[in-house]
C-alpha cells in the first residue's frame, strides 16, 4: 500500500486482475489544486462508483485482486502517457486547475511521487503473478458540462485497442444483461488506452476496458447490481481466453 495506489485481494498467476486508474478523489494535504473542494465529488476528479464496484468484485471472488489509483486524477491522471500534458491536467471539462500549472521540476516531482509508483506496482504485480485477464474499470458522466448537447445514452461502454480478443464476448455478455452497450463508446480505446497499452497489450495479456455510466453506480444498490453484471460478464469472457 502507498499513497499512489491501494490493492484489494491477492493477485494470482492465471487469475483476473482489475485495474482502476481513477478510483480515488484523494488530494494530499500538501497539494493545492486551486479548485473548489466540491469539484472533488465531480467526475473530473474521480470515476464515481469504481472503487465500490471493484471491492464487491473482489469480495465475490469474481476477480482475484484490484489495483486502484490512490489519488485523484486531477493530482495525476495515470491513464495517460507520462509525457502527455493531460497526465497532470491544467483543465478538465471546462474547469481550470491552476495548481497544476507546474514548472519542469514540479511536474517531475509529481510524476515521481504518484504516476511512476502506480505503474511500477502494476508492472511488478503482472510480472510476479501473470494474470489470465485484466479488467480495466472506469466510469463516465452522462453529461459533459463542456458539451451538454452530446448524447451519452449508453449504460456501459467496452473499450479496446489492437487486442480485441475479449471485446466481442464482453459486448455480447453485457447486452445479454439488457444493457445498452457502447462499442468503443463514449470514446474509443484506440485513442485513449494508455494503461492497458502499457500493461496489457505490451505484455500480451488479454483485457477488456469497461466504462460504467456514473448515474447507474451512484448508490450502493446500483453498485451491487453492476458488480453482479460484471461478475457474470467476466465468467463468460473467460471462456474466450486462450488455453
Amino acid at each position: 500500500m502507498s499513497e499512489a495506489w491501494r490493492q484489494l485481494g491477492t493477485p494470482r498467476a492465471g487469475g483476473l486482475l482489475l485495474i482502476g486508474d481513477h478510483a480515488s478523489a484523494q488530494v494530499p494535504d500538501d497539494i493545492d489544486l486551486g479548485i473548489d473542494p466540491a469539484l472533488l465529488a465531480n467526475h473530473i476528479a474521480i470515476d464515481l462508483g469504481v472503487a465500490e464496484v471493484a471491492a464487491l468484485l473482489v469480495e465475490a471472488g469474481a476477480v482475484d485482486a484490484a489495483i486502484l489509483g490512490g489519488v485523484s486524477r486531477l493530482v495525476a491522471d495515470c491513464n495517460r502517457d507520462e509525457e502527455a500534458p493531460g497526465a497532470i491536467p491544467i483543465a478538465s471539462d471546462g474547469h481550470a486547475i491552476p495548481g497544476n500549472a507546474l514548472d519542469h521540476a514540479g511536474r517531475e516531482a509529481r510524476l515521481a511521487r504518484f504516476f511512476r509508483p502506480y505503474h511500477a506496482h502494476i508492472a511488478a504485480t503482472i510480472a510476479r503473478h501473470p494474470p489470465a485477464m485484466i479488467l480495466s474499470l472506469h466510469s463516465f458522466t452522462p453529461v459533459l458540462a463542456s458539451d451538454p448537447e452530446q448524447a451519452r445514452p449508453w449504460h456501459v461502454g467496452v473499450l479496446y485497442n489492437e487486442d480485441d480478443r475479449l471485446a466481442g464476448a464482453a459486448i455480447a455478455a453485457l447486452r445479454g444483461e439488457g444493457l445498452t452497450v457502447g462499442d468503443q463508446l463514449p470514446y474509443s480505446g484506440k485513442l485513449l488506452n494508455a494503461t492497458m497499452n502499457r500493461h496489457a497489450e505490451a505484455n500480451g495479456v488479454p483485457y477488456v476496458g469497461i466504462e460504467m455510466r456514473q448515474d447507474l453506480v451512484g448508490n450502493a444498490a446500483g453498485q451491487a447490481l453492476f458488480a453482479e453484471r460484471l461478475a457474470r460478464m467476466c465468467k463468460n469472457v473467460t471462456l474466450n481466453l486462450p488455453r
